[in-house]
């Protein structure tokens, strides 16, 4: 029987071992300068184009953005204005008075556990406090992290409005709180599910769990409304913009669609018109 040569590529041990010996035996080829001139051109038009696509789209990393102090022990930190959205870290001890809210707001425990009046939210859990809904008293014993959007900190005419309507006989709408544990997750793209959270007629919020290697997009060219999202969990890349866990980012309705990818795998937290993604 003929003896098989030692460096048989068909041998997954042996197989770096040729690759290495035949690049070794390989001439190196320099471009010429045309070929280089034309590599460079299209290198810069593809950091432009990206550029471009990028510049329309808000991004705040964990790391960045003004914390300000609303009273001892709470802080926040905007995110975006017009969506009311940001940050509210409470130490622990710290608390916040009874309020009514008069718009919808959504609330997602990034750290710790806080208490809503007589409701405890903890890590991973999602609330929303209707129009017209009350909340006791918002406090934290051991320190919590809150994303919230819709709620008007920073504009002191309507946190008053806010503060002394909640006197009002009343308790408004229901409440809606969705635990880390609880809700039906739904495949809706090979490597791709959601759990939804709440749909208000326009758009959606829900959580997104991308595997590793998985990517997401939609096939139309510009996004048909906002797109709001919170890395929770791992990192993905939006477009070519890379967001780790705690960044934040909104792409305004009318800018360019970008798919999400990750590496890893991802958690996140989204807002927006989310039936017009795929798995690509």
């Amino acid at each position: 029987m003929k003896k098989r040569y030692s460096l048989d590529p068909d041998n997954p041990q042996h197989a770096e071992k040729v690759e290495s010996a035949l690049l070794e035996g390989m001439a190196s080829l320099q471009p010429s300068a045309q070929q280089r001139a034309k590599i460079r051109a299209q290198l810069f038009q593809r950091i432009h184009a990206s550029a471009a696509a990028e510049s329309a789209r808000i991004t705040v990393r964990s790391d960045q953005g003004q914390w300000r102090k609303i009273r001892p022990g709470v802080r926040a930190k905007t995110l975006d204005k017009n969506s009311r959205a940001f940050l509210l870290d409470l130490q622990p001890g710290a608390s916040l008075p009874m309020h009514r809210h008069h718009e919808d707001e959504e609330c997602v425990v990034l750290r710790g556990s806080a208490s809503l009046g007589n409701l405890r939210v903890s890590t991973g859990d999602y609330h929303m406090a209707r129009a017209g809904s009350r909340h006791g008293k918002i406090s934290s014993e051991s320190g919590a992290l809150l994303y919230l959007r819709g709620i008007p900190v920073g504009h002191s005419a309507e946190v008053a409005r806010d503060l002394l309507t909640a006197f009002l006989l009343g308790e408004g709408r229901e409440l809606i709180t969705i635990r880390a544990n609880e809700g039906e997750w739904s495949d809706v793209a090979p490597g791709v599910s959601s759990k939804p959270l709440y749909d208000d007629g326009h758009s959606r919020s829900a959580l997104i769990r991308i595997a590793a290697d998985a990517c997401w997009t939609t096939p139309q060219p510009l996004l048909a409304h906002d797109e709001e999202c919170l890395l929770l969990e791992g990192d993905a890349f939006f477009g070519d913009t890379l967001l780790r866990s705690g960044d934040w980012q909104l792409a305004p309705a009318g800018s360019e669609s970008r798919p999400i990818s990750t590496g890893k795998g991802a958690l996140v937290f989204m807002r927006g018109a989310l039936d017009n993604r795929q798995s690509i």
